[in-house]
């Protein structure tokens, strides 16, 4: 693919002494816990943004915090660049190594610290997937709500720098809305604790600053998440549209009549006929758009909810109306939904945007994004969180044809800046990475990101912390 992003150029000091470093970290960390072969080194070189590579100089796998620090502090007297790296799911390329970089990854710290279901917290470490937190109380009648579709895979610590969400994000909201409290280490290897079970913490929200900076203000090895309970049921139904911008305007009203159901995903009929072909969800194929909407409670709340749905979703001429009549229906429905990414990869390349509009434009920016991939001579799938205008098209193309790569990439561009320009913003859940980082100045101003830059700075003044990302290249100071 052609090299539309830069990177940093590569700390020739730190190569030079890459045998010097690589000795040294094997002496701070257990057997087995320090990666530095080119073979093994692979697996590490990108994450799910595909289209770039990078060789790291090594992987180190560190199995407490103690051992985070340890790392951090060694690198940061040599100037060694650090990437943290969870479980490698980012869309964005937030976990992309350099030449110089040594990647932390967390992946061994995996295991529940405690569960206090009097205060309804549990304390992890940052390799613990979403999932396992969830199944740890299901028993107990909780759950862990952020549930991003890799959250069989993804880990808390990922979750936390990019703010991640998911389906069920429209009632219970993203990562920062469940996160209580953070151990974290700074880039000199200095631990600190923020937050902690109480719901407000006294002195200025750095929590709320460290949650969604993408790994460029420290490494959070272990987090203090909220615990919810299980509702009393829950009902998915599928409303098939014959356009998706009735599907979109549809969205819009359910909201602005103050009806707030636990999810409203979308598909459009590239995505259906995808999901439907791996999944066999039962979704309608002879729809143009599906809305998936999921209301919970008691059966009579679940009754009433979906009364006013389907009422506005009449005034939109709603084709198809169908309820979930099972657990295993339900189950297959959200497995056709959470499957969207894994399925569009079994026949094509793609790339996965994340602009955020205001519901009022959802109709407006699914026509222009047709428009505007169809303009670059490709295709794309559309499927999203939709209660929270959190888009997600899927732009299709050949990987091995640079040309058609380029195409795609560009149109990527096009459609988050369609986004900044509808009134949103060029991320909801996957964050900046190098994926969106050059388009930084077409949301923010040069002050606005200088002053980002000094936050960032004030945590990290070296900038050893995941560099390349987030910020644009030019303006940022001189490594």
């Amino acid at each position: 693919m052609p090299e539309m992003i830069g990177f940093l150029k590569p700390r020739q000091a730190v190569l030079d002494r890459r045998q010097e470093i690589v000795a040294d970290l094997k002496d701070l960390l257990p057997k087995g816990c320090l990666i530095s072969e080119e073979r093994e080194l692979k697996p590490f070189e990108t994450d799910a943004f595909l289209a770039y590579r990078r060789l790291p100089l090594a992987v180190a796998l560190p199995e407490t915090t103690e051992q985070v620090a340890a790392v951090l502090k060694y690198c940061s007297r040599y100037g060694v660049p650090v990437v943290p790296r969870g479980a490698g799911t980012s869309l964005s390329g937030g976990a992309i190594p350099q030449e110089d970089a040594v990647v932390i990854g967390l992946s061994k710290m995996s295991r529940i610290l405690d569960i206090d279901l009097f205060n309804r917290t549990a304390t992890v470490q940052a390799g613990v997937t979403n999932l396992n937190i969830s199944e740890a109380v299901s028993a107990d009648g909780f759950f862990y709500a952020p549930d991003p579709s890799s959250q069989l895979a993804c880990t808390i610590g990922g979750n936390i720098g990019m703010n991640s969400g998911g389906a069920h994000c429209l009632k219970y909201g993203v990562t920062t809305n469940n996160l209580l409290g953070v151990k974290m280490v700074l880039f000199d290897g200095t631990v600190i604790e923020l937050g902690g079970k109480a719901l407000d913490a006294a002195g200025y929200d750095l929590l709320g600053l460290v949650c969604g900076s993408e790994g460029q203000l420290g490494i959070v090895t272990e987090a203090t998440v909220r615990l919810i309970a299980k509702p009393e049921g829950a009902r998915p139904v599928l409303f098939g549209f014959a356009s998706s911008e009735a599907a979109g305007a549809c969205v819009a009203d359910v909201i602005g009549a103050g009806i707030i159901p636990v999810a409203i995903e979308f598909m459009d009929k590239p995505a259906i006929e995808i999901c439907e072909a791996f999944a066999h969800a039962g979704y309608p194929l002879d729809v143009e758009a599906l809305l998936i909407v999921e209301v919970e409670g008691s059966e009579a709340e679940m009754d009433a909810m979906l009364q006013r749905i389907i009422d506005v979703a009449r005034r939109h001429g709603v084709t198809k109306i169908r309820e979930c009549q099972s657990a295993l229906e339900a189950a297959l429905i959200w497995k056709g939904r959470k499957s969207a990414f894994g399925a569009t990869g079994r026949i094509a390349d793609y790339i996965c945007m994340d602009g955020t509009v205001p519901l009022s434009q959802l109709s407006h920016v699914l026509r222009k994004t047709g428009e505007i991939v169809a303009g670059y001579g490709l295709r794309v799938a559309n499927v999203f969180h939709a209660g929270d205008g959190n888009m997600h098209p899927l732009i299709l193309y050949n990987i091995n044809d640079p040309e058609d790569a380029a195409r795609a990439e560009a149109a990527g561009n096009d459609i988050l800046k369609l986004c900044v320009d509808a009134g949103g913003c060029l991320t909801g859940e996957h964050g900046v990475g190098i994926e969106k980082r050059d388009l930084m100045l077409h949301q923010y101003s040069r002050t606005d990101l200088g002053q980002q830059m000094a936050a960032r700075a004030a945590f990290d003044p070296e900038w050893i912390l995941n560099p390349s990302k987030v910020f644009p290249l030019e303006g940022r100071p001189a490594a």
